[in-house]
This record gives C-alpha cells, structure tokens and sequence, in this order.
C-alpha cells in the first residue's frame, strides 16, 4: 500500500488504551463511522482485547495489535502466527535482528503487516545511556531502521521527529507509523518527542497514533473528525 492510497481517515489509529472491553466498545460506538482504525495495546489485551480485535475485525474495522514481541525466535514466531489468525493488520514487534527475522519467516499471507519498534517515543539520550545503550536515539533508530529493511519488516514505529531523515533514508515503501501525536494545545503527558497531526503528516507519516487527545475529550468524536481534517489539510 503506498501513502498515496491511504484515506485520510484510515491514517488516524485510535489507541484504545482503556482498561476493559465494555469501556472499549462504548469509545468505538461512540465514535462510530469517524475512526476506522484501532490500536489494542496491553492493558486492554490483557483485559480481553484480543476477543474485541476479532470483534472489531469482523465488523470492518483495521486492527493494530501493539504487543511488542520480543522472545527468543521460535516464540515470537509461533505468537506472531496466532496474531494472524485473528485478522489483524499491523502488529507491533521489537526492532532487534532475530525478532524481526523470526516474526517475518511466519507470515503466510494475509493482511497482517509487521511494524518494527525503533526507539519508544517515552525515551530520549539520557533515558538509552541510564539502560546501557552506546547510541543515542538518532542513531540508535537509524540503526534499527536499516536492520527492518534488511529483514524484510513492513514498516517502523517510530516518533514524529525521526520521520522526515527516515523516509530519506528507507524510500516511499516503508510504513511509518508515529505515536506521541498531540494536537495543539493538548497536555503531551509522558511523551517526550512529540508533534502535531499535520506536521507529522508532512514529515512524511503514513499512519498516526492517537490516544487520550481522542479518547479523553470531552466530545471524542469531534475530537477525532477535527484530527481528520487536520491529517486531510495536511495531504492536500
């Protein structure tokens, strides 16, 4: 899928970071036909999300499960095949050699695509140095980049402030996915590399990441479609 091809709504991922399945599909209702993707991560897997992605799933709905596999190889192998089963699309994995490699050797068609995790949009020079890295976030997700393009990974997760060098860098084939988006104006929480929706956009994004903004709002459907039309200014 090229960017070109993306819709303006389908670049918004709505992330259901909320800590039941009944709280989750009251946010979707409530949302209705303004959000088409939906991002589970592991508060609500493990409140019983991975029932509402098939749920969701069947009703039309694109599903990015952010699991962030990272086992030995034959494990992350055999999850990432059970992740496939559920008919998600993207699913999140670490960005080290053998996991990236493992995760890929067991997709067999199907529409789940591989989302490599770069540097976490919580970390920054100092947060890599206390946890014994040598690099620094830059080149530590440039370095992790080339590794996902070398493994055949279909795109990155990464902050909105590395997009612009990364695209230059990987080509226009490369799914870049950025959480750590926050509108203007909105509390940035525990996020330290942060943009808006546009300029993440034209830094060349494909897919944004969006939480609380949405989820928190006083109207989340509103919040959401203003977001939409920012992505839609944005692409223009």
């Amino acid at each position: 899928m090229s960017a070109s091809s993306i819709t303006p709504r389908d670049r918004l991922i709505v992330a259901l970071d909320l800590p039941s399945v009944s709280e989750a599909r009251a946010m979707v209702e409530a949302l209705g036909d303004t959000v088409s993707f939906y991002k589970i991560g592991l508060e609500l897997t493990y409140g019983g999300g991975l029932s509402l992605a098939r749920e969701l799933s069947a009703q039309g709905k694109k599903i990015f499960l952010d699991l962030k596999l990272h086992d030995i190889p034959n494990t992350v192998a055999r999850a990432t095949a059970q992740v496939a089963e559920l008919g998600a699309n993207l699913l999140t994995i670490h960005a080290y050699p053998q996991t990236m490699k493992a995760a890929q050797s067991a997709l067999k068609g199907g529409p789940l695509r591989l989302l490599a995790v770069t540097v976490m949009t919580s970390y920054d020079d100092s947060d890599l140095a206390n946890a014994g890295y040598a690099f620094g976030v830059k080149d530590l997700v440039r370095r992790r980049a080339e590794q996902a393009r070398q493994a055949g990974i279909d795109g990155l997760i990464l902050s909105a402030e590395e997009v612009q060098e990364l695209r230059a860098q990987l080509g226009p084939q490369m799914l870049l996915v950025t959480p750590g988006i926050r509108p203007a104006g909105s509390d940035i929480g525990d996020q330290k590399r942060v943009m808006t929706p546009a300029q993440a956009i034209k830094a060349g994004a494909d897919h944004l990441v969006i939480g609380r903004p949405v989820t928190q709002a006083a109207d989340p459907r509103a919040a959401a479609s203003a977001i939409v039309k920012e992505i839609e200014g944005a692409v223009a």
